[in-house]
C-alpha cells in the first residue's frame, strides 16, 4: 500500500504554491531505508544537493523535534523535525531566505522491500521563482535523493 503524507493545513498541496511528489520502490527493508534517512550528516554521501548538515547538540541522527541546519538548492535552511514516527514517517519545516518549506517522507513495507514517498510544499518568493525559472528541478533532485537513499539501503540491508 502506498504511504501517505500527513499535511499541516497551511502546507497542504491544494493550497501551497509549490508542490513536488516523488516515490520509489526500494528493494531493501524499510528499517535500512529509515536508518539512512535519519542520518542527515551522511546525506551528502549519496545526495549531492545537500551540504553543511549539522544537527543541534551534535547528534548524528534526526529524532523527534531535532533542529538542524543545512544547505540545499543553494539556500541555507534552519530546519525542525515536526513529525517523527520511527521506521515510518518523518517531516520537517524549513526556513531560509525567500523560502518556507514542509518536506515529508513516508515508508511502507512491501513484499520485496518498501515503498518510499517524499513530498514537499513551499512558500516564498525564491520558491516561486525557482519553480518558474527551473520547472522540474526539485522533482529531479528529489528523485536523485531517493535513488541515492535506495543504493545506501540496499548495500546496508
Amino acid at each position: 500500500m502506498m504511504p501517505t503524507i500527513h499535511w499541516p493545513p497551511r502546507f497542504d498541496p491544494g493550497v501551497a504554491p509549490v508542490h513536488v511528489r516523488n516515490s520509489l520502490a526500494i528493494a531493501a527493508p524499510a528499517a535500512a531505508v529509515w536508518t539512512a534517512l535519519v542520518r542527515a550528516p551522511d546525506w551528502p554521501k549519496f545526495y549531492s544537493n545537500a551540504s553543511n548538515i549539522t544537527i543541534e547538540g551534535g547528534a548524528n541522527e534526526l529524532a523527534g523535534n531535532s533542529r538542524f541546519r543545512w544547505r540545499t538548492f543553494g539556500v541555507d535552511l534552519d530546519t525542525e523535525v515536526v513529525e517523527f514516527v520511527p521506521g515510518e514517517r518523518i517531516a520537517w519545516l524549513a526556513h531560509g531566505r525567500g523560502v518556507e518549506a514542509y518536506h515529508a517522507w513516508a515508508i511502507a513495507p512491501t513484499a520485496t522491500g518498501c515503498e518510499v514517498l517524499t513530498e514537499e510544499t513551499q512558500y516564498g518568493i525564491l520558491a516561486r521563482l525557482g519553480a518558474l525559472v527551473m520547472p522540474g528541478r526539485m522533482h529531479t533532485q528529489h528523485q536523485l535523493w531517493l535513488e541515492g537513499l535506495s543504493r545506501v539501503a540496499v548495500e546496508a540491508g
